[in-house]
């Protein structure tokens, strides 16, 4: 290669890197800034994570305090203390509260509370459903048959978590209602429901044998 071609060579380069170095220096700000802000993000979102693990493992722990206590009204009390913003968090311990009275046969007090969970339409609906369900079948006397009955049947509807154990309460209720027909139907297709739990088929059957029913025309699906 000639030299001026070298030289032309030379200041060609010159000249890109000279605009390179303008660049860099007009807009050099903004890479800084990008950098900036994704060390900011990162170290928020590791801050964010332990903050949350750590008031996770606080409420885990002050549920088992409370439930580690020997005297019903203790436990009681003391999950009503515990405190957390979340709303899933609040209706577990809504729920552990409807728990603890149920067994001290504060039926009345167990179902309000429970409704309380299944009404708030803040609450995740996975929990409202179970609190609704857990009313429904410690509300037998505290809720009519007819409200039982309406309640369950929306719990029972294909493709709901709750559907069978729906349908066993909802068993229950028809033989409360003096239909033995309807309850034996009932059971049997959940003998026979390929989803049914081993103990939910278990109380099925136990409870068809002691109706008078019969096992012996039922295909049971591998659960």
């Amino acid at each position: 290669m000639s030299n001026p071609d070298s030289f032309i060579d030379e200041v060609t380069e010159e000249v890109r890197r000279d605009k390179l170095f303008a660049m860099m220096k007009r807009y050099g700000w903004i890479a800084i800034l990008l950098v900036l802000l994704l060390v900011a993000g990162t170290a928020w979102r590791e801050y964010a994570q332990a903050r949350d693990a750590a008031k996770a493992q606080s409420f885990g722990d002050a549920i088992m305090g409370a439930l580690e206590l020997q005297e019903p009204e203790a436990r009681i009390a003391q999950l009503e203390s515990v405190q957390t913003d979340d709303t899933g968090a609040k209706a577990i311990l809504q729920m552990l509260v409807a728990a603890e009275q149920g067994s001290e046969g504060n039926d009345a007090a167990a179902v309000a509370q429970l409704q309380a969970v299944a009404d708030n339409t803040e609450v995740p609906k996975i929990y409202r459903q179970i609190a609704s369900y857990k009313a429904l079948a410690r509300g037998a006397d505290i809720l009519t048959l007819d409200e039982r009955r309406a309640g369950l049947e929306a719990l029972a509807v294909p493709g709901q978590p709750l559907r069978l154990l729906a349908e066993e309460q909802l068993a229950l209720v028809d033989i409360e209602a003096g239909n033995k027909d309807a309850a034996l139907e009932r059971l049997k297709n959940l003998v026979q429901d390929a989803e049914v739990t081993a103990g939910l088929r278990r109380r099925a059957s136990q409870l068809i044998v002691a109706l008078g029913g019969s096992l012996d025309d039922l295909t049971v699906q591998d659960s």
